[in-house]
């Protein structure tokens, strides 16, 4: 008797389920992504305790006619590949046929269709078809799917919490309305409305609407093109951060999907302008021809691969990286309505004299790409501004409100990237004190020095020269020996900065001398750091990065310390060697080395300015 057999057509669809349908957020995926396909401009999705006891997709897409709603069901059944050839060229969200046959599978479907005239109305339990019957015309298709994985309790036992299906459900309901801005998303959990976007294609806007307006006026916005791709969208200002890459949301020809080198260049741009762990909230749409990507690579489309890649990684790092050195990058600090402070009642008025009055959002020049320098904290990504209440609010009012502040600091071009600054003090032995007719700036002086000596150090490494101090007492050095073979492998590496290296009995090197560089008086601190990190240096090993390593190392242990008094004219000649750095925003770690308040900002600390 032969052991082989078919499987039945239900028992393989939910074998196929599993890699389909993992979570609720897998079900809304396909849903809405079936929704896009089919011309929607508006899609609502309506949960029921995070879609685990129903997810309900209404769309004003096209719709069915009663044959094709319930030949959808059918496993590999597809609108959207004709020919073989078609699966090089894919230009829809899916193509597969696999996830309603799928979903029906695990779960109760209950699908309203039209195209117009008489609808049709299909129930399914469990992947078997219960009834078909004509519904109303109204075109488009709603689909209701209740009690996943019910008949799979293995699967039902492993859903996450509703607070962690809700976040999934969320997260990608974000992503997908910034791929599509031009189509109205609503959703609601449990009668609640988490997200409503307008559906103008204001793809800001729709960032807005995700993030927040405190978030969206710290936005750049960055294209560029090749030959072979087109890239937009919009990045963080440096000072805008996360503990995640979460926020670095890439989406191709409109799909949202998840590459880690895309991801890593990204973060990699933002080098020397934020700390190594924390992460840029970014947007980035690529237009490129299908030919030239994989979608097709698992069931959930997530992953894909490009045809020239380097090309594409290159012209990404290069556009954020210029985006970013066209920009004054002080964060300012915003003083907040609500601010309260002790003695004082923000709802009292007081006569103090001349009064500041905010500007008139009439009188405001716009223009987003001096959008500012916005606040130095983090902003939680929930905010109580929602366009949707205001439906009349426009493109240019919108750039008006995330504006106001921002064009109270708008640096004129110049070949300096610091205004003129005024010191008049320092606190704490620590944050120096500056003016002009802008507002107040502070600044870190050991972040501020950090910055001056890393630069002078990478551009003496980058740029090594003989020039070299003979030590009229050596310095000797100590190893273990797994150290010892790692650092005599690599003597190369000193001698080509400068340093005289010679070995010196078991496991010891003794320095004849060294680069002029190096910090008078911390010599052996700074020469030990080096060695350091000589001996843990990378596998791939890259000079320039080491060099930048090195830089950073010894700038830190020669600059400024923080409780450290310093003079006036120290504190001038402090801002003047600061004006003339590449990036005088950063400390070599990331850490801001200035901010910024504006008059305004202090005028209204004071209660000096209108209300």
């Amino acid at each position: 008797m032969s052991k082989i057999m078919v499987m039945d057509e239900i028992l393989a669809n939910k074998i196929a389920a599993g890699e389909v349908v993992e979570k609720c957020a897998s079900v809304v995926k396909e849903l809405v992504e079936n929704s896009i396909d089919a011309g929607s401009n508006e899609i609502k999705i309506e949960l029921i305790e995070a879609g685990t006891k129903q997810i309900r997709i209404i769309d004003n897409g096209s719709g069915m006619d009663r044959d094709d709603a319930v030949l959808a069901f059918s496993r590999h059944a597809t609108s959207k590949l004709k020919t073989e050839d078609d699966l090089y060229r894919i230009e829809t969200l899916g193509f597969r046929g696999e996830a309603l046959a799928s979903i029906a599978s695990v779960s109760k479907i209950e699908l309203k269709t039209s195209t117009g005239g008489v609808g049709t109305l299909v129930s399914i339990n469990g992947g078997k078809i219960e009834n078909v019957s004509e519904a109303d015309a109204r075109v488009g298709t709603i689909i209701t799917v209740s009690d996943l994985f019910y008949n799979t309790p293995a699967r039902l036992k492993h859903l996450k919490s509703l607070y962690t299906e809700l976040a999934n459900i969320t997260e990608y309901v974000n992503k997908m309305s910034l791929s599509h801005p031009e189509i109205k998303f609503i959703l609601i959990n449990n009668g609640s409305t988490i997200l409503n976007t307008d559906g103008s294609g204001n793809l800001l806007k729709t960032i807005s609407s995700i993030f927040g307006v405190n978030i969206a006026k710290k936005m750049i916005e960055v294209n560029s093109e090749d030959n072979d791709y087109i890239v937009s969208g919009f990045i963080t200002l440096p000072e805008v951060m996360r503990s995640s890459r979460n926020g670095i949301i890439t989406l191709v020809n409109g799909r949202v999907v998840r590459n880690a080198d895309i991801n890593r260049v990204i973060n990699d741009s933002y080098h020397g302008y934020k700390p190594d762990n924390r992460y840029p909230i970014v947007v980035l749409n690529i237009e490129v021809d299908p030919s030239l990507v994989d979608v097709n690579i698992h069931p959930t489309k997530m992953d894909i691969k490009f045809g020239k890649m380097e090309e594409l990684l290159s012209l990404i790092e290069n556009m954020i990286k210029k985006a970013l050195k066209k920009r004054v990058l002080i964060p300012h600090i915003e003083v907040t309505e609500n601010n309260s402070f002790i003695g004082f009642d923000a709802k009292e008025s007081f006569d103090v004299g001349e009064k500041v009055e905010r500007p008139k959002y009439e009188e405001i020049t716009l223009d987003l790409e001096r959008v500012g320098e916005g606040e130095i904290v983090y902003t939680n990504q929930n905010s109580n501004h929602n366009f949707d209440n205001n439906p009349k609010v426009t493109q240019e009012e919108l750039k008006t409100e995330i504006n106001t502040e921002q064009c109270l600091f708008d640096i004129e071009e110049s070949t300096e990237k610091l205004p003129e600054l005024y010191p008049v003090g320092l606190v704490h032995g620590t944050y120096i004190i500056c003016q002009n007719e802008r507002g107040m700036y502070l600044i870190d002086q050991h972040a501020a020095k950090e910055r001056i000596n890393f630069e002078y150090y990478r551009e003496k490494l980058g740029n090594p020269k003989p020039d070299a101090i003979s030590m009229l007492i050596p310095l000797t050095f100590e190893f273990s020996n797994n150290e010892y073979m790692i650092l005599k492998e690599n003597f190369s590496i000193l001698e080509n900065m400068g340093f005289e290296v010679d070995e010196f009995g078991v496991n010891s090197i003794v320095i004849k001398a060294h680069p002029t560089w190096i910090p008078i008086r911390n010599e052996d601190k700074a020469i030990r750091l080096i060695i350091d990190l000589v001996i843990n240096k990378e596998k791939n090993f890259s000079l320039a990065k080491f060099n930048e390593h090195v830089a950073a190392t010894v700038s830190c242990k020669a600059s400024i310390k923080a409780n450290e008094n310093i003079t006036l004219e120290e504190m001038e000649n402090l801002i003047s060697d600061l004006r003339k750095c590449r990036n005088p925003f950063n400390c070599p770690h990331g850490r801001p080395t200035i901010i910024y308040y504006s008059k305004y900002d202090l005028e209204k600390l004071f209660k000096r300015s209108g209300f």
